[in-house]
């Protein structure tokens, strides 16, 4: 008798155990992929990418009109033809597309990726698409000193961070890896002899060899180079992974990216002078610095006002506020903050664009310093002038609006413009989320001229002309203030 209830009871137990794994598989049955749905509602296919790597993905002008082009630019469009949809493309640094990827900002990445340990368990991977070799570069002057992995040991070797490149210099190389953001980066080191070699994509490398006599190919070959590129997409998204591969299935069999390769490379190397083909990228991105700047001052002088006020309020609640949000925004770095607004936002489910997210940021983050300022500026008018207002019958209110603040913002409009020259530096922090101002706009040049080092030289020269010509304005404007005082 007891026998016979063991049994039952482990019979019991087994089934149970069974009907739990199965309820997972049960449940999900018949229920259509959310990010599939998502795609089909809205009839747009999100696709980030990073546009500094020809001939992937690359800025060129299409018509006199500025245009994302490239193998995966062509292949993004079949797809979304493939789906009946429309495609729009967003742009963010290398590093920030996962993190796009899974707050929801885009549906898919196809910038080149490669499926690692580290990645898969983030996101999935579509079907491969292409199959790259990775390839040494080096100096045409090193060319006997270079010729092994031996000698490459403990060698100064550039690679771009979180890729294949990377884990080989580190890993079959055994060099001291230098791991920088972007290609054009790991030429410009290995031109200035920053870097001895560099570990690039074939294709890529290639683009840049054509431009640069000085680099060549090692006569090296690296073992497990192979690289499969993939599209990366939102995890546990069957049916859209299933969407995703029937068009890769058929760019494989067809062997279109052959096709592709062919259809960009004219658009590589256009007959214009650099000045004439990447003028109107500067003046895009001077256009859109200054904007940035303009609204992160005014709105921060806003919130910065409004900040001092609390500090200096009675009200310990208030103050605490204030004080907690000043030490906390000056104690992180913008680039964080840009995160946190820009990611962050959308978590909670406010999807700001990475423009609205910019001026977001750095509204708040020169609010916390312009609070700063204009606290100074108020403890700097004598407390006999509050005295005096508040002798006269003057409420506290009255006396710190019609007395205090004029005097305070006399005092303090030079470092209010100190702070609008500091915005106008700071905001290429945001060039991280796909935000087109100058210093994005520089880089979008060394990607598409392969000339690492001239777009960020004249960048560097529109800087100082914007921040010196507010300079001199400033200067002028605390002379007139001084003369009539």
């Amino acid at each position: 008798m007891k026998e016979s209830i063991v049994q039952k009871t482990k019979h019991f137990i087994f089934i149970t155990i069974i009907f739990s794994l199965l309820i997972p598989i049960i449940s999900l049955a018949g229920i259509p992929d959310p990010y599939l749905k998502k795609v089909q509602d809205k009839k747009e296919l999100v696709v980030g990418l990073s546009a500094f790597y020809a001939p992937y993905e690359f800025h060129a002008t299409v018509d006199g009109k500025d245009t994302i082009v490239g193998t995966d630019i062509l292949i993004a469009e079949k797809i979304a033809k493939d789906m009946r949809v429309k495609l729009k493309i967003e742009e963010y640094s290398f590093d920030a597309l996962l993190g796009a990827l899974k707050t929801g900002k885009i549906d898919l990445i196809i910038s080149g990726m490669t499926p690692t340990p580290e990645r898969l368990k983030e996101v999935d991977f579509s079907d491969s698409y292409m199959t790259v070799q990775q390839k040494i570069v080096i100096r045409k002057s090193d060319k006997e000193k270079y010729t092994s992995l031996d000698s490459l040991k403990g060698v100064k070797v550039g690679a771009q961070v979180q890729t294949k490149q990377e884990e080989l210099a580190n890993e079959e190389l055994q060099a001291d890896t230098v791991s920088l953001q972007n290609v054009p980066d790991i030429i410009l080191q290995l031109q200035q002899n920053k870097i001895d070699a560099a570990v690039i994509e074939e294709p890529v490398a290639e683009a840049y060899l054509t431009q640069d006599q000085s680099l060549m190919f090692a006569d090296i070959d690296i073992t497990d180079s192979d690289k499969e590129t993939a599209i990366a997409l939102p995890k546990n998204s069957p049916d859209l992974l299933k969407t995703i591969n029937h068009s890769i299935q058929e760019i494989n069999d067809k062997r279109l990216m052959l096709k592709y390769k062919n259809e960009v490379t004219p658009l590589m190397f256009p007959e214009k002078s650099f000045l004439n083909k990447y003028a109107p990228y500067y003046i895009k991105g001077t256009g859109y610095t200054i904007f940035l700047a303009i609204i992160g001052v005014l709105f921060g002088s806003i919130l910065g006002t409004l900040l001092a006020l609390m500090k200096q309020s009675k009200n310990k609640l208030f103050k605490w506020i204030s004080v907690i949000y000043i030490e906390y925004v000056r104690g992180t770095p913008l680039l964080v903050q840009i995160f946190l607004v820009f990611f962050g936002l959308n978590v909670l489910g406010i999807n700001l664009s990475a423009l609205a997210s910019s001026c977001v940021a750095l509204s708040l983050n020169s609010g916390a310093y312009v609070a700063e300022i204009i606290r100074a500026g108020l403890n700097a008018v004598d407390k006999g002038q509050a005295e005096a207002a508040r002798s006269l019958g003057m409420s506290q209110k009255k006396a710190m609006r019609y007395i205090i603040m004029p005097q305070a913002i006399k005092n303090i409009l030079p470092a209010l413009g100190n702070e609008f020259v500091t915005v106008i530096k700071e905001s290429s922090v945001v060039s991280v989320i796909g935000v087109s101002e100058l210093m994005f706009q520089a880089g979008v040049v060394r990607g598409a001229s392969f000339k690492p080092f001239l777009p960020i030289l004249i960048a560097s020269l529109i800087y100082f002309v914007l921040t010196f010509t507010l300079s001199r304005a400033l200067g002028v404007a605390e002379r007139r203030i001084g003369a009539n005082d």
